[in-house]
């Protein structure tokens, strides 16, 4: 389904959806959010997680303008309460801040808040790669050689 007046894109898939929110015809970032109907994740974190990792990959920038929490709730026909859910999980970390009567804005930022972030992502490959080496019986040498192969290509 296409509505080029609200410049709003869904894509149907078996058990999510996928929207496009356009939420300035200036704004050169487009906000790409799926939402899963049947995961045990609740739709405020799926948002907040997909629009931090947006924060963190650079595709949303300092002080670039979220959808107003009614406008992103009636884009993705959903309640009010699970978006300003998710906007409030965001401001109390850090990712966003809020004016009154002006909206949200993606905050500046701050390399510790990033640091933190990507560390945990490592941290939770490093327990994948632990749980699937062992499932294949890969020794510790034999992961490091795999990591410094893929260092060498890189270069």
């Amino acid at each position: 389904m296409r509505n080029l007046g609200k410049h709003l894109v869904f894509l149907y898939r078996s058990d999510s959806t996928v929207y496009t929110i356009y939420t300035h015809k200036s704004q050169r970032n487009n906000m790409n959010l799926i939402i899963k109907q049947r995961s045990s994740e609740p739709i405020y974190q799926q948002i907040a997680r997909q629009i931090r990792n947006q924060i963190i990959e650079g595709e949303l920038e300092a002080d670039d303008q979220l959808p107003s929490i009614r406008g992103l709730a009636k884009d993705l026909k959903i309640s009010i309460i699970t978006t300003k859910k998710a906007y409030e999980a965001l401001e109390a970390d850090g990712w966003i801040y809020t004016l009154q009567g002006r909206g949200s804005f993606v905050a500046p930022k701050s390399s510790e808040i990033i640091r933190e972030e990507n560390l945990r992502k490592i941290e939770f490959s490093l327990s994948e790669v632990k749980r699937l080496a062992g499932q294949i019986g890969l020794s510790e040498d034999e992961v490091m050689e795999m990591y410094r192969d893929a260092q060498k290509e890189e270069v």
